[in-house]
């Protein structure tokens, strides 16, 4: 079987947890009954990454303008690429590569899957051209796919807009390597990053709106007194919001006890997971957080907003799960950091859930499966 996985950027900086899923599902599906190829835009790729991407291959595009991820016209690549393609994977949605794809698709008649990993919704700035890549191509994009996947259950109204029956998605979950989260560096965080060896409250994403490091920033302001000995950290890139935020922390006088790292990725990102107390995920709006299941393979437990599209983690404790407001979260940092027994019991069933229903291993198959199907078809 021959798959063709199409994402605009592989590069976790920019392309965040849709480029990881498309990096860790094709390198596992690489390892069962398929050939794939990542096709992606040549942006921010590490060569480091580019080998862990082995045995699938990868074609990067050269990208003319950055800002809107616009490829080169390179038809004549992308009609080979297609046409030695038995299924197509188009992964997100608001992509000019994807609609070149689709081009393609169309004339050969090859079948394709569309996982749009929560970005079927106009969330965020833009409105006017996502609307019109709708009404180009969009829709059809959607309405047309051989086969369609959702992150979560939550996502399955999403395809309802587009006309997508939620009896016709398939629910495939996002996954995490267990191996890629080991760490053989014996620095300390403060020889590595800095920070003091207090209990670390950290947030692990872009800083932008709809990831809400704002709701976490005023939460920890609001609880600051009711948990001294507790630092709050920011390990991500810049989306708009970094200003803001530490503007609001000189204000409050809290420079000594919130940080800001930047993007942080690889042994310096597990070590982030393994000597935080708690991951707080503050999302307005995701499909289903990687990170939370990143900080689980490394036995962290994790306090997420019920718009992550995780409810799951409500299986294993009830307080691990909470409104998408300041007040909502600062109230879950009080449950579960005031007394240490508790973050004690819940983090190694946490890590038991994630490594026996959330590891690659568990979840690759599936794709290879529905790829069955739809070519039995």
């Amino acid at each position: 079987m021959r798959v063709l996985n199409v994402n605009s950027t592989l590069d976790l900086k920019s392309g965040g947890g849709t480029a990881e899923r498309t990096f860790q599902m094709s390198r596992f599906i690489s390892r069962l009954d398929a050939r794939c190829t990542v096709l992606t835009l040549d942006m921010g790729l590490d060569t480091a990454r580019v080998a862990a991407l082995f045995p699938a291959r990868l074609v990067a595009l050269p990208c003319i303008w950055p800002r809107f991820y616009v490829p080169a016209f390179k038809w004549s690549a992308i009609r080979r690429l297609v046409s030695e393609a038995d299924v197509v994977h188009l992964m997100g949605h608001w992509s000019l590569l994807n609609a070149m794809i689709y081009f393609v698709l169309r004339s050969k008649g090859r079948p394709y899957v569309v996982c749009p990993a929560g970005a079927l919704p106009m969330f965020g700035r833009s409105a006017w051209l996502k609307r019109l890549y709708n009404l180009l191509v969009g829709q059809s994009i959607i309405r047309n796919a051989s086969a369609w996947i959702a992150v979560t259950e939550g996502e399955l109204p999403q395809f309802q807009d587009y006309g997508v029956s939620a009896s016709q998605v398939t629910v495939i979950p996002n996954g995490v390597c267990e191996d890629d989260f080991a760490v053989t560096n014996e620095q300390s965080l403060s020889e590595r990053y800095g920070l003091a060896e207090d209990p670390i409250i950290l947030f692990m994403g872009r800083l932008n709106l709809i990831k809400g490091p704002d709701l976490l920033l005023d939460a920890f302001i609001s609880v600051c007194a009711q948990l001294p000995g507790h630092q709050l950290v920011f390990a991500g890139p810049d989306g708009g919001m970094l200003s803001t935020l530490q503007a609001s922390v000189q204000m409050h006088g809290l420079g000594e006890r919130v940080h800001f790292l930047g993007h942080v990725e690889g042994e310096g990102k597990a070590m982030l997971y393994r000597h935080a107390a708690l991951l707080v995920v503050s999302s307005r709006q995701e499909a289903m957080s990687i990170v939370a299941l990143e900080a689980g393979i490394c036995g962290t437990a994790v306090l997420l907003t019920d718009q992550c599209g995780f409810s799951d983690v409500r299986s294993v404790d009830p307080r691990l799960e909470v409104a998408a407001n300041a007040a909502a979260i600062a109230d879950g940092l009080v449950q579960l950091l005031t007394d240490p027994g508790v973050l004690a019991q819940i983090a190694p069933i946490w890590k038991r859930f994630v490594s026996q229903h959330y590891t690659w291993d568990v979840i690759a198959p599936n794709y290879i499966k529905l790829y069955q199907k739809i070519l039995a078809k």
